[in-house]
């Protein structure tokens, strides 16, 4: 299966929140299920289109999946300084897991992040619980960096980020 990855497009961001609000919800991933705050936010596509970049992966008319990159501590980072990229709301339709979306999605993230002027490390924060996706990162080279761990609920201290970082190395 070809895929090719390119920016979402506007008639697209209904299938692409949708992909992400049930790949959240599916692997339980959403502390209070339909009713949690962060589903509106996977399935406003058209607001992190305005501030960020939403890619697609897509083979042929489907869309498999996609993800937020979030160049230069923008508008949507949760925690990217400023030099750094951040990856969000990375997501693979169930159906079209294991082929190669989720990995295609991160390097595209890699390759325009050390494309960006300036930056000088791309970002993320997984859950505890997302172990293909610690694998994945992990694989391509992001490192742990317990000490950026944050809670985007402070008062739930059990909800806890995980963070990775993938650096550069910029020759002048």
């Amino acid at each position: 299966m070809d895929i090719v990855i390119r920016p979402a497009r506007p008639e697209e961001y209904p299938v692409v929140g949708e992909i992400a609000a049930r790949a959240y919800l599916g692997d339980g991933l959403l502390d209070f299920g339909e009713s949690d705050a962060y589903l509106g936010k996977l399935r406003d596509v058209e607001g992190r289109a305005a501030v960020a970049e939403v890619l697609a992966a897509v083979a042929g008319d489907r869309v498999l999946g996609s993800v937020t990159f979030v160049a230069d501590s923008g508008p949507m980072a949760d925690f990217a300084r400023p030099g750094e990229a951040e990856i969000r709301m990375l997501a693979v339709a169930r159906e079209a897991r294991g082929r190669g979306a989720g990995e295609a999605l991160v390097r595209a993230c890699v390759a325009r992040a050390r494309a960006a002027e300036g930056c000088s490390r791309l970002v993320l924060s997984t859950q505890r619980t997302m172990h293909g996706a610690h694998r994945l990162y992990e694989r391509l080279g992001f490192t742990r960096t317990p000490e950026r761990d944050w809670s985007p609920l402070p008062e739930l201290d059990d909800i806890r980020l995980l963070t990775y970082e993938l650096a550069f190395r910029h020759t002048p």
